[in-house]
């Protein structure tokens, strides 16, 4: 074997061995729809598509993933109904010498509307996380994300089925 044909199977035998490798595959960004799997990477590089198996597994995440919004969503709605439920003192009732009450109308009302911002951010946050998963242009994960989005509204969903959030 001269030298020129140990480099040429040498060579053949790196690209083998990079083909097999984990970190070989390409994450392919549609921007058209498809059905196509092959080499599907969900929003993370390491969230590949590799085979069936995978495939099922990540679209019931997906499934998780959306009825997990429809839960937050309901988990807000809740918090707000408890707020906004709680009687407001009136000015006779707000005096510091009254028993119990250690925490100032002001305080409370300033705590509640800092845990709704918290709440309407993390909706926020979910819901263009989720319109990622969808503009893989992939129609197994867009079934996937109005699968989910219907088992979380079957759930947890309110009194009605109007979308306030737009982006999911």
């Amino acid at each position: 074997m001269d030298h020129h044909m140990h480099h040429d199977a040498m060579s053949h035998m790196d690209h083998a061995d990079t083909m097999s490798s984990p970190m070989s595959y390409r994450c392919s960004m549609n921007m058209l729809f498809t059905w196509n799997t092959e080499n599907l990477c969900l929003v993370f590089h390491w969230w590949h598509v590799s085979g069936n198996v995978s495939l099922i597994l990540s679209l019931l995440a997906v499934v998780a993933l959306s009825a997990g919004y429809e839960f937050l969503r309901e988990l807000t709605r809740r918090f707000e109904l408890r707020v906004d439920s709680v009687p407001q003192p009136t000015n006779e009732e707000t005096s510091s010498l009254l028993p119990g009450s250690a925490v100032s109308p002001r305080a409370r009302n300033q705590k509640a509307h800092l845990i709704k911002g918290v709440l309407y951010g993390l909706q926020v946050f979910y819901s263009f996380f989720i319109m990622l998963l969808f503009m893989t242009y992939n129609g197994w994960v867009m079934i996937a994300v109005a699968v989910g989005a219907f088992v979380g509204y079957v759930l947890w969903g309110g009194a009605t089925a109007t979308k306030t959030v737009a982006c999911h």
